[in-house]
């Protein structure tokens, strides 16, 4: 199947699925109102005891009807029974909610279509600290078998006091005298993933294993909850990616012997014709393993009826390992010929010169997560509830990447002239209308597959980067129960105390050129087999299939004298980001109950005032250009350093009302106003300085070096505020069934855009002024509507063994005009002059930002038999890299398919399987321009059986 008629299955596939949820609702309408039940047969039903998926829809429906915001929920009396294998992957089947892939995992959430920088995210109604640089809680770093509800408020309340423009996550693991009841439970499962098979030497098999006890002593007064996890699996990916620098070219003139003419930001109003090229392209086998141990555990004490105490703590330490094997096409921009483009500069087809790399690394990363807190709750009197909490939570992510290049040259490493007369050799680039895969054919008188070809300019790189994220916090709630229309008035305050900082530091660049003899040895003894089979079949257009490896160890060891060089001893850099941020907010609410003539209404209104205080620290240091064997240069520091501080606050003022009319006995109407804030990603707000060389790019002159020093961060940066408005109409006609639409509008009082501020460096001893572009908050006015719609139900109606069957579908549209600018190619705001240079590309919308989110899930339980399939659509969507100040990257539109099974054997034991991606579905990127194909990721399915018993 060709790409364009695989994009026409996509949009079929979804077509009937979204079709076959409708027609399940309105066949399930009528089926609705007779299900009704009537008081005593509610009384009946009540006494039947509920399991599995149904039950966990069950409580998500009831969750939803009794909130007073606008809430969405998943959530199982039971622990371990939450539908699915990572939290995640559970938090997808939320209406409203999608996810970010990565690994062919569902990582980064998204609510409502806009991106996880808008959303707050909360582990026990705490703040989690991460590895990523950013606010999102890393959900692969807590197993779903230890968590039991997941909460998401689509509207805000001043008791939330921090929450987020789009919404806030609510993670929550039980409580053990809440349970209730004893509990041993042990889960263990293997995993196969299809990739993994066609590794060498692996066999694509894991396994995972859950152990959780919860008991109650003492009369009940005590109780203990703990669980644990080990996590043994892998993760291949095979990938095809350009660089993440993006360059406009002149169309005219060609340069057939050199880089191509860039299209200047001066040269940028006399609207010349041009044509978007990376620095480089890279094709990528990974091999990869991936473990983690994980431990849960929480103490719940009721000393009295007055106090109820509960102190919970996380322990999460993920190791994974990739084993990439590159083959490298370093100069994306030389000797461009034959340039076919479209009128928005995307390139159709090529012609190229370039010299070849086999590169590899062996990547390790390791994140450790501690998080925990103390909550005690005090009752003096039947009215008065006061409760206090501290939390403490961090996040330590090391990542040491070694790595090494081998380049062609015009002689083979055994001193044999090739057909070519340098090291540069021809490649053709094309790309069918329609398809997200490129062609990239190498000229065929060049193999590939010869490890003769790839021997010069060897260079050797240690990378090693250190996240460290940590919260501090603590929390006073008191609130009084009342009579009359206001039935409770609340108040309190909460303080946290971030710090996040990171280095990135290299010991490397060793460019070596040995004797060609020894040159030679090293080649034939370090050589190794290409590592998989049928690389990148999947891809239609791909022509590229195998080349020629060599062994990371055995390069190290036999150029460099060792296998790790290890780190420098100063990890000081001008790159580093030390960040330090204090926020006090308080807030006051008050909860009325009322009837408006004969109809209940109820809600709550109340105001939160937010205080952020951020103080960045950033190193600055003379620089000095040095000169590469092969001819370049690059800038390194001088090794003496400045501190820079840059302090910024801000208060914010967010009001909220809610409010909820019972205007019929099973339907409500919701309505909400409020005010709410997202603040910048702590990595966002760095105060120091990039020095940023592409691999394959070959500076000529100090002025080419130093245009590639931007700002990692921008410590000025300001929340993003919004007004919202949402109201929702909700029909339940049942337990297991609703119906539901909510309209919602947000209003933003400003965007993002590049700002340039010139810079003064001191370079070879002498002081140069650079423009350096950072982030600024624009005043652009913005909006945001849209239209949610959330049905579910059980087919009841229909004769036994049917009436199991059970379905809910939820559709999110959303329509946006924020404006995200490239902050190369771009409008950019020059502070001098208060003037706003146009760009040439055109400006991205909301990172994270998709117009329609679709889940549609289907479910069959009769017996000891449990069925659930899933799908989950997300159209295409603007992503932000972490840290900022990047040019515009998007994501392609995602559609998976996921089952699940669980067969009843016994009393208390069950089989399960699970399949996730069921049908290959790749990940794919563009870059500067939706359409101009930047990256695309296979992953595979994956697949899990496994056995759980509980007593």
């Amino acid at each position: 199947m060709n790409s364009r008629n695989q994009i026409r299955a996509r949009m079929l596939r979804a077509a009937l699925l979204a079709g076959a949820g409708s027609t399940l609702l309105i066949a399930a309408t009528p089926a609705m109102a007779q299900d009704a039940p009537a008081p005593q047969a509610e009384s009946e039903e009540d006494a039947i005891v509920v399991t599995g998926i149904r039950e966990t829809i069950q409580n998500s429906i009831n969750t939803k009807r009794m909130e007073t915001a606008i809430v969405d929920a998943l959530s199982s009396d039971d622990i371990g029974d939450i539908p699915a294998i990572s939290v995640g992957q559970a938090i997808q089947t939320i209406t409203g909610a999608t996810t970010h892939r990565e690994k062919g995992d569902a990582s980064e959430i998204a609510l409502r279509g806009l991106g996880p920088f808008l959303s707050n995210a909360t582990f026990n109604g705490r703040d989690a600290s991460n590895g990523s640089g950013d606010r999102s809680v890393n959900f692969n770093q807590f197993p779903s078998e230890l968590v039991n509800n997941i909460k998401i408020y689509k509207t805000q309340q001043a008791s939330l006091v921090e929450g987020g423009v789009a919404g806030t996550i609510e993670i929550g693991t039980l409580r053990p005298l809440d349970f209730g009841k004893r509990r041993l439970q042990a889960d263990i499962k293997a995993q196969y993933n299809p990739y993994g098979d066609r590794i060498v030497g692996s066999g694509g098999i894991g396994w995972r294993g859950t152990l959780s006890y919860v008991d109650q002593f003492a009369n009940d007064t005590i109780g203990i909850a703990i669980g644990v996890q080990r996590n043994d699996t892998n993760n291949p990916e095979e990938t095809y990616a350009a660089s993440t620098t993006w360059t406009a070219c002149q169309a005219s003139p060609v340069v057939a012997n050199n880089n191509c003419n860039e299209y200047t930001r001066d040269e940028y109003g006399q609207n010349l014709p041009f044509y978007l090229v990376p620095n480089a392209y890279t094709f990528r086998q990974i091999s990869e393993t991936d473990k983690r141990d994980a431990i849960f555990g929480s103490i719940q004490w009721r000393p009295s009826d007055q106090f109820n105490i509960n102190l919970d703590v996380q322990y999460s330490d993920r190791t994974y390992v990739e084993n990439r094997r590159d083959l490298n096409l370093s100069e994306g921009r030389y000797g461009l010929t034959n340039v076919v483009y479209d009128e928005n500069g995307i390139v159709q087809s090529l012609n190229g010169l370039s010299s070849i790399e086999s590169n590899g690394s062996e990547l390790a990363r390791s994140e450790e997560y501690l998080g925990g807190g103390l909550s005690v709750e005090w009752q003096p009197s039947d009215r008065l509830t006061v409760t206090l909490d501290g939390s403490y939570s961090r996040t330590v992510r090391t990542e040491i990447e070694r790595n090494f290049r081998l380049r062609t040259d015009p002689t083979d490493v055994n001193g044999v002239r090739t057909v070519f007369n340098n090291m540069r050799i021809p490649y053709t680039y094309s790309i069918t209308p329609g398809s997200f895969v490129p062609t990239i054919t190498i000229d065929p008188r060049f193999d590939l597959n010869n490890h003769n070809l790839f021997w010069d300019d060897a260079r050797f790189r240690r990378d090693e980067s250190k996240r460290h994220n940590e919260i501090y916090a603590g929390r006073f709630d008191v609130a009084y129960e009342m009579d009359g229309f206001l039935s409770k008035v609340s108040a309190g305050g909460r303080w946290s105390h971030l710090t996040y900082r990171d280095y990135d530091v290299r010991n490397g660049d060793f460019n070596l050129n040995p004797a060609i003899a020894e040159d030679r040895r090293i080649n034939n003894l370090c050589r190794t087999a290409f590592p998989q089979q049928d690389y990148l079949s999947a891809a239609k257009g791909n022509s590229i299939n195998s080349w020629a490896t060599f062994d990371v160890d055995c390069l190290f060891r036999e150029y460099m004298g060792a296998e790790d060089p290890g780190n420098l001893p100063d990890t000081r850099s001008v790159a580093n980001r030390d960040v330090t941020e204090r926020t006090l907010a308080g807030y006051v609410m008050a909860e009325y109950d009322a009837d408006l003539g004969n109809m209940p209404v109820r809600g709550n209104f109340g105001v939160r005032v937010v205080n952020t205080r951020v103080t960045s620290d950033g190193l600055r240091s003379d620089l000095s250009v040095v000169t590469n064997p092969d001819g370049s240069i690059r800038l390194v520091t001088s090794g003496d350093f400045d501190t820079v501080t840059i302090k910024s606050q801000n208060t914010r003022i967010l009001p909220s009302v809610n409010a909820i009319f019972e205007v019929a006995p099973n339907t409500l109407l919701r309505a909400a106003a409020y005010r709410a804030m997202s603040r910048p990603n702590p990595s966002s707000l760095g105060a120091g300085r990039t020095i940023l060389l592409e691999d394959g790019t070959s500076f000529t002159s100090i002025e080419d070096a130093i245009r590639n020093i931007t700002a990692n961060g921008s410590p000025r940066l300001k929340p993003l505020m919004s007004w919202n408005g949402d109201l929702s109409l909700e029909w339940y006609p049942n337990k297991d069934s609703l119906l539901s639409a909510t309209v919602y509008y947000k209003q933003f009082t400003g965007g993002f855009q590049p700002v340039v501020f010139n810079e003064d460096f001191t370079i070879d001893g002498q002081s140069v002024s650079i423009p350096v572009t950072q982030t600024r908050n624009s005043p652009d006015k913005s909006r945001i509507y849209g239209l949610e719609l959330t049905a579910a139900t059980r087919f009841s109606f229909l004769p036994k063994p049917l009436d199991g069957l059970g379905a809910k579908v939820s559709y999110n549209y959303a329509d946006s005009n924020f404006k995200t600018q490239d902050i190369r190619l771009g409008e950019v705001y020059d502070p001098e002059t208060d003037t706003v240079s146009a760009g040439i590309i055109p400006p991205a919308n909301l990172s994270g930002y998709s117009k329609h989110v679709l889940s549609a899930q289907a479910y069959y339980e009769i017996g000891p038999v449990s069925l659930q399939a899933i799908y989950n659509y997300r159209a295409k969507y603007f992503q932000d890299f972490v840290g900022g100040n990047s040019q515009l990257r998007y994501v392609a539109p995602s559609e998976t398919v996921d089952f699940r099974a669980s067969l009843d054997l016994m009393k208390g034991v069950s089989l399960r399987f699970e399949a996730l991606n069921l049908f290959n579905e790749p990940k794919a990127t563009y870059m500067p321009v939706y359409g101009s194909s930047r990256q695309y990721h296979y992953y595979g399915a994956k697949y899990f059986i496994g056995i759980r018993a509980r007593i």
